[in-house]
């Protein structure tokens, strides 16, 4: 592990450039506090930090969905692609339907077009034979390949995921851990991924930002120096993941104390 440190001067072939960003509702506190950070082209970032600490506030302001109070936010290469952490299909299509109506939004033209371009994102999510597959026919871990499926159908560079795997059991979100690993690496996606969850950052992400609680500032940073394929139950991440616990537990206290 390399511990980073923060700092305001951007990437040159930053994916996505947030500069001194804040972010509150209202006349409430800020949410979010001077947050400057950079993901490079191509790589797996990884925002953990305590419920409450603005981390899906942050996914929403790259997102497009909200704007900062203060700061800037770049994404040079457009829009960024969202997955949820509920699925969110509509119950009333099908697995290729759900898939279809993303790519008609994002301008697909024709219907034959768009069916094999579905047929094309199901086989890389590796779910060839599910396309005539109803909502309620599909497992939750099924559904959840779909949602990134249709979130891939944007044709974006940039994936951002909101705690997708947090509703799955833990073989189902072991097995959906490996193919989000390929299809990043496949399709040379760049990745924002939130999670509370300390090993799922250290088993995914090239780098984690430990975010601080409310208001949410960017505490620390970790470079993941384990080769992929990982584990989770590795003693590798297991080490690391114990290390950033007691950072994450220690911004706890401290949030705790000055409450």
């Amino acid at each position: 592990m390399t511990l980073l440190q923060d700092t305001a001067a951007p990437l040159a072939t930053a994916a996505v450039s947030l500069r001194h960003v804040t972010k509150r509702f209202g006349a409430g506190p800020n949410v979010l506090d001077d947050v400057s950070l950079d993901v490079a082209e191509g790589e797996f970032l990884c925002l953990l930090g305590a419920s409450g600490c603005g981390k899906s506030t942050l996914l929403a302001i790259l997102a497009g969905l909200d704007a900062p109070t203060t700061g800037t936010v770049a994404v040079p290469g457009g829009r960024p692609a969202l997955m949820f952490q509920e699925p969110a299909l509509f119950p009333w299509l099908t697995a290729s339907q759900n898939i279809e109506l993303a790519l008609r939004l994002n301008g697909t033209r024709g219907k034959q077009a768009r069916r094999d371009r579905a047929g094309e994102l199901l086989d890389l999510v590796r779910l060839h034979d599910a396309g005539t597959k109803r909502v309620h026919e599909l497992s939750g871990g099924m559904r959840q390949r779909v949602a990134m499926a249709r979130a891939l159908a944007q044709d974006s560079r940039v994936l951002l995921m909101d705690e997708p795997f947090a509703a799955l059991d833990a073989i189902t979100r072991d097995v959906l851990h490996e193919e989000l690993v390929r299809i990043r690496r496949e399709q040379d996606l760049t990745v924002v991924f939130v999670t509370h969850n300390v090993r799922e950052a250290v088993r995914l992400g090239d780098r984690v930002a430990l975010l601080s609680s409310r208001p949410g500032r960017v505490a620390k940073q970790y470079d993941v120096q384990i080769a992929q394929p990982r584990r989770i139950e590795s003693p590798e991440v297991a080490a690391l993941s114990v290390a950033i616990t007691d950072d994450l537990r220690a911004e706890i206290r401290r949030h705790a104390d000055a409450a």
